[in-house]
């Protein structure tokens, strides 16, 4: 776009072929609903585009089609302006094209002598004036209707004012006949096309209303624009408000009074207000305020009017016309100093109010002292200078805003002390619980948390921070229906960073036994899968039996809980059947858990005794181990057992062993062979016979399990009287009890 204009509901700008219209609203007077709308409001011709050469009728035959804008024409578009009623667009040729708004649709046609280089509208748009290239100012009056020199009648007539070398203008917004215009570096106020007397200036006309001209010195501040001064921003008075204010000076109210009603303006009737009020006289000024329609000024003067004291008067009337300081000494000399509080907190002068206060003492000084500290308060944090603020938000008592800066000053500890000084349930703390979330600091969110009787909270905070022990220990501790899901949770979280024994931890602190002990003995078969130590393997395996007994006793507690004071048969009896119903799964799971553990116990009792020369009793409880080929290797039992019987001398068992060793398919081709061999070597110096051994016979009957054994030697046990662990449930023989402080399988 080449050319802008704006009015105060449409946005026009062109370009040298076409027009665009957008009919703005703003913001303030929608309501939630209609910004809601505003991408349909597009569809509904809220925006369009024109070309120059169309003839719109006003009806919506606009729409935003931005190939018309790139059709050319062979009179392109040199300016634009606008008013609230019609949009004027000038063009090369000197024709001036007349539209309507808001519904775009052309009504005249003028032409012109010259061609425009900058139209504006008068406030009541009858009357155009053009500055053409040459720099000529001239007017057409838009209405009027004359005859031509063909004896027609025509609308629109050029008037006979013309000034030379003028680059700026601008129409009064309050006066359809008042203008001012730049021209050289004088600037000519006109009245009726006549003018007054030029003042020396080369500022661009910013604003002309209300009797004074805003001018901008624009060559002065983009010498440095990125810092601009106020000084390059004038105001000028025209001559009927200079002369009524010299009037007023000189004459007096009343004289000035009967001038400013021979010629009226809402600008010269507040002017002779205001002096009025400086002389209370308050009926011309309430006269003078209700000709300018100043409703404000009105019930000051009947509030003034109220006042009995002159002095009194006379502060009000300066602080009316900001002379505060002077309003301020005068309230002060009558010993009011309350007014004077008072209106240095309506100017929002906190730090004046502050001396004010600490000069006296009332009743209601604690109240205004702590409204002022946090005024002052908010007037630094507003410059975010926190610290400064902080020390007036202690005086003020603002707890809120206090934690607040506290936060941005990343002062957590000023933080901790304000949420343990403030009582239980306040409002305050879950903002500041939420504040230590939010840089991770889980304590002491929690501890505030808890303070305000916000557990579940608290829980869902050590969760969020990955801090699953206090998470499960608080559930625990407010009984916490959800502990079973938070749990389950926290073990996947800490199984997926393969952290199984702290999983395992948690469930056993947390009395889920079995979950645990499902965990240890899942542990336990992949270490035993791994071929790693076998003691380490049998402390596994003995670990997740005894978090299963630990389940079983849970369990019995909870259902004598239940028939507690139920003394009949009954009762008791179906209590029974439930709990076995109950423990059922539990028992098989723990029947393999000290499965596992039996086996590696007697894996690891046979080599010791194997190595430490007992090979009677490493052959008695190797055989043993021919019972857990499911959780030790075949090849690792039966290999053992066939050194076990060779070093014995029983080469018909270490036959037996070497057969079933042979015929292993685990066993890779050149493994097998190496067996085949060496069972070929012992066999051929010894000959695989049956030896009657009284004790082995018993070892080989006791493989049924009906003989218990004897965990501490591998054997037999064939006596009445034996040990047995309360744990385990494992057994001794009584003369190896008494070697024994413990039990040797489960070390109970």
């Amino acid at each position: 776009p080449l050319f802008v204009t704006m009015t105060k509901t449409h946005v026009i700008a062109a370009s040298k072929e076409a027009f665009y219209i957008w009919q703005y609203r703003v913001a303030k007077k929608l309501t939630a609903m209609e910004i809601n709308q505003v991408a349909r409001t597009r569809k509904e011709g809220r925006e369009r585009i024109y070309h120059i050469d169309d003839t719109p009728s006003g009806s919506a035959d606009g729409r935003l089609d931005y190939s018309r804008a790139i059709e050319g024409t062979r009179d392109p578009i040199c300016a634009i302006t606008a008013s609230d009623k019609i949009l004027l667009v000038g063009r090369e040729s000197g024709t001036i094209q007349r539209y309507s708004l808001p519904n775009v649709g052309i009504v005249q046609k003028y032409t012109l002598n010259c061609r425009a280089y900058q139209l504006a509208l008068n406030c009541n748009s009858s009357r155009v004036a053009i500055i053409d290239l040459s720099g000529v100012l001239t007017f057409f009056d838009l209405d009027t209707r004359v005859v031509d020199s063909t004896g027609q009648q025509v609308i629109g007539e050029q008037l006979k004012l013309e000034r030379k070398d003028v680059w700026d203008m601008k129409w009064a917004k309050d006066n359809p006949d008042l203008f001012a215009m730049m021209e050289k570096t004088r600037m000519y106020v006109f009245r009726n096309l006549d003018p007054e007397e030029p003042i020396q200036t080369s500022g661009y006309i910013c604003n002309f209303e209300d009797l004074e001209i805003r001018s901008v010195l624009l060559d002065e501040i983009l010498k440095n624009p990125e810092h601009p001064n106020k000084d390059y921003i004038i105001n000028f008075e025209i001559r009927s408000l200079r002369d009524s204010r010299a009037l007023i000076e000189k004459v007096g109210i009343e004289e000035s009074s009967q001038f400013i009603e021979d010629n009226p303006h809402p600008r010269l009737w507040r002017l002779l207000a205001e002096a009025a009020l400086q002389k209370l006289d308050l009926q011309t000024a309430e006269q003078a305020f209700v000709r300018c329609k100043d409703y404000q000024g009105i019930k000051f003067v009947k509030r003034l009017g109220n006042l009995q004291s002159e002095s009194m008067k006379q502060a009000e009337v300066a602080a009316y016309f900001s002379r505060f300081e002077e309003a301020e000494r005068m309230y002060l000399d009558m010993d009011r100093r309350d007014l004077a509080i008072g209106l240095r907190i309506k100017l929002g002068d906190w730090f004046r109010v502050l001396q004010l206060l600490k000069t006296g003492s009332g009743d209601s000084d604690d109240a205004l002292l702590e409204q002022a500290h946090n005024a002052i308060g908010d007037y630094f944090a507003d410059r975010q200078k926190w610290l400064n603020s902080v020390q007036y938000y202690v005086q003020g008592r603002n707890q809120e805003r206090l934690a607040e800066c506290y936060y941005m000053l990343e002062d957590y500890q000023g933080l901790e002390n304000l949420a343990n000084s403030l009582p239980e349930n306040n409002k305050l703390l879950p903002d500041i619980a939420y504040m230590f979330v939010r840089v991770g600091m889980c304590e002491q969110a929690v501890s505030a948390f808890l303070k305000c009787n916000r557990p579940k909270d608290a829980v869902d905070t050590c969760v969020h921070l990955n801090q699953w022990n206090k998470a499960v220990e608080l559930a625990k501790n407010h009984n916490m229906k959800e502990i079973g899901s938070l749990l389950a949770r926290y073990a996947s979280h800490l199984l997926e960073k393969n952290k199984i024994f702290d999983a395992i931890e948690l469930y056993r602190k947390a009395n889920y036994f079995f979950e645990a002990a499902k965990l240890m003995f899942k542990i336990a078969d992949e270490e035993a899968k791994k071929r790693t130590k076998p003691l380490r393997v049998k402390k596994l395996y003995v670990l997740s039996a005894l978090l299963i007994e630990q389940c079983h006793e849970q369990m019995q507690n909870a259902q004598r809980g239940k028939v507690k004071g139920k003394s009949s048969e009954t009762a008791s009896a179906l209590a029974g059947l439930l709990e076995e119903d109950v423990l059922s799964s539990t028992n098989r799971f723990a029947d393999n858990a000290w499965r596992g553990a039996e086996a590696y116990h007697f894996f690891i009792l046979a080599q010791r005794q194997l190595y430490k020369g007992s090979i009677d009793a490493a052959l008695k409880t190797a055989l043993h181990l021919r019972d857990y080929e499911d959780i030790i290797p075949a090849v690792e039992i039966y290999s053992l057992l066939a050194l076990c019987a060779c070093a014995n001398r029983a080469f018909d068992i270490c036959s037996r062993a070497f057969v079933k060793l042979e015929s292993l398919e685990t066993l890779r081709p050149e493994q097998r062979q190496q067996y085949e061999d060496l069972a070929l070597e012992i066999f051929t110096r010894h000959c695989p016979k049956y030896n009657k051994n009284s004790d082995l016979d018993d070892v080989l009957e006791s493989g049924d399990g009906k003989l218990p054994i004897c965990v501490a030697t591998g054997e037999p046990i064939l006596e009445y009287r034996f040990w047995m662990c309360s744990v385990c449930k494992h057994c001794m023989k009584a003369k190896e009890a008494s070697n024994y402080s413990f039990c040797p399988l489960c070390h109970s």
